[in-house]
């Protein structure tokens, strides 16, 4: 079976952005893993909010020569190279005129920066301080050309995997696509997003319905909301943003802009589950697709799970955020995490006891009848679970109350389940619920019948 970093290698030499074939290019190798992907788009010029699906952008090559034809800088060395989005040009300019359009980080000589332009239509070459001193030391002119197109007929791309589960609510998992050769941001998101989609497509019974989207970031994450803003709305019980998730440095967390939903409960839950010190940040701290998403007015419940976030580690946006950051430890580690925050998911339910005061459980085999201390203990904590479970409490909060892990939690609420102490209150009022809309159906067609056999 193809290792995570295998993926990941796979995806990192594709040049994506915004929009063009970089990004179909992405979405077709992440739909070899997931053929259930589906890839869908939206019209260059579209009008999303208060924003503009920007022209189609693609790019063949790019490169700076000087005059002896020695080419001193090279997209096809890395795509880095050239500032995105840049428009067209071939011509010999002076050195002065190629000292404006260059681009390097001054603190990190030997990292290419990661720049763009989507919404100004600009030209450029990122590099590496030490080779733009040596360019800057030759004397010019200078030959430089970039073969990019722009296309206003063009679309913006995006994939979604749906994997339905028994109840029409949905756990949505949102990662972007547009970020060329760098491991974390962001080649890790789209990894651990593939494999979560994969494996859950191998579940026999899902209790909610999973949404995995595969988009550009922001102006992606702005399109699909208005595209699917009543559904989205309707049916999401909890998100997740995925992103700079494949280092092994930390683990970390960005709240939804209320802080208090269901996502955020069952992210920081399970992170602390991980490890006690996780870093937490705040929504004064944002920086990706939750800001969309969380939006006033749209205010999805959704956070962000990151290991070391956006703009904390020093490599960020430049190309040393490579493999020597991204390792496969780290990206099992993001595919870990989100696999338990989907158990917790699914067997997160509220529970009440079915009588009165302490359940009686030595006539229902599970209190000892010898007072040894390990066989007290276990009993110790059934009834301390059963005390707990009052019809308001999930088992999220139980097991913090208790102590106790999450999975050992469940296995004693459902031991008690068997034995009658216990029932599930989601499902009874789900059910409950079924039979309120079946009687309102009848109420309604039996005033319809009534009027219709009066005439």
């Amino acid at each position: 079976m193809q290792k995570p970093i295998d993926l990941a290698k796979e995806l990192w030499p594709v040049c994506r952005s915004i929009t063009g074939q970089g990004v179909r290019d992405t979405l077709q190798i992440l739909k070899r893993k997931n053929p259930n992907l589906k890839v869908k788009s939206i019209k260059s010029g579209r009008k999303i909010f208060d924003w503009r699906v920007p022209q189609e952008w693609n790019i063949k090559d790019g490169w700076v020569k000087n005059m002896d034809g020695e080419k001193l800088i090279s997209f096809k060395e890395n795509n880095l190279h050239i500032l995105g989005y840049s428009i067209p040009i071939n011509r010999v300019i002076t050195k002065k005129e190629l000292e404006g359009h260059l681009y390097s980080i001054p603190e990190m000589p030997t990292a290419i920066p990661y720049v763009t332009s989507y919404y100004k239509k600009r030209w450029g070459f990122c590099v590496e301080e030490v080779r733009r001193k040596t360019i800057m030391g030759q004397q010019g002119p200078f030959e430089v050309m970039i073969d990019s197109s722009f296309l206003s007929s063009g679309v913006m791309n995006y994939g979604e995997i749906l994997i339905k589960g028994k109840q029409k609510d949905e756990i949505f998992i949102s990662t972007y696509i547009c970020h060329p050769s760098m491991a974390n941001n962001e080649i890790s998101g789209p990894v651990v997003a593939s494999y979560i989609a994969n494996w859950l497509s191998s579940q026999e019974k899902l209790n909610y319905t999973y949404r995995i989207v595969f988009i550009p970031e922001t102006i992606g994450s702005i399109a699909y909301i208005q595209k699917h803003k009543n559904r989205l709305k309707k049916r999401i019980k909890a998100g997740f943003n995925l992103t700079c998730i494949g280092d092994e440095r930390d683990y970390s967390y960005l709240p939804s802009r209320n802080g208090n939903t269901y996502a955020d409960k069952v992210a920081k839950f399970v992170l602390e589950s991980i490890k006690k010190d996780f870093k937490c940040y705040s929504w004064l701290d944002r920086g990706s697709d939750e800001r969309q998403y969380c939006s006033p007015g749209i205010d999805l419940p959704v956070c962000s799970i990151m290991r070391t976030k956006y703009g904390e580690y020093p490599e960020y946006h430049t190309s040393l955020d490579d493999f020597k950051v991204v390792t496969n430890t780290g990206l099992e580690g993001g595919i870990m995490a989100m696999k338990k925050i989907i158990n917790v998911l699914e067997n997160n339910h509220i529970y009440k006891m079915n009588f009165y005061c302490e359940p009686q459980l030595g006539k229902r085999g599970l209190y000892p009848t010898l007072s040894k201390e390990k066989n007290q203990l276990e009993a110790k904590k059934i009834l301390n679970v059963a005390s707990y479970c009052d019809g308001w409490n999930d088992l999220v909060d139980i097991s913090k109350l208790c102590e106790l892990e999450f999975d050992e939690a469940a296995k004693i609420v459902k031991l008690l389940v068997s034995k009658g102490v216990l029932r599930n209150e989601i499902d009874r009022r789900s059910h409950l619920a079924k039979i309120k809309r079946l009687l309102g159906l009848a109420r309604r067609f039996n005033k319809w019948w009534k009027t219709a056999s009066s005439y």
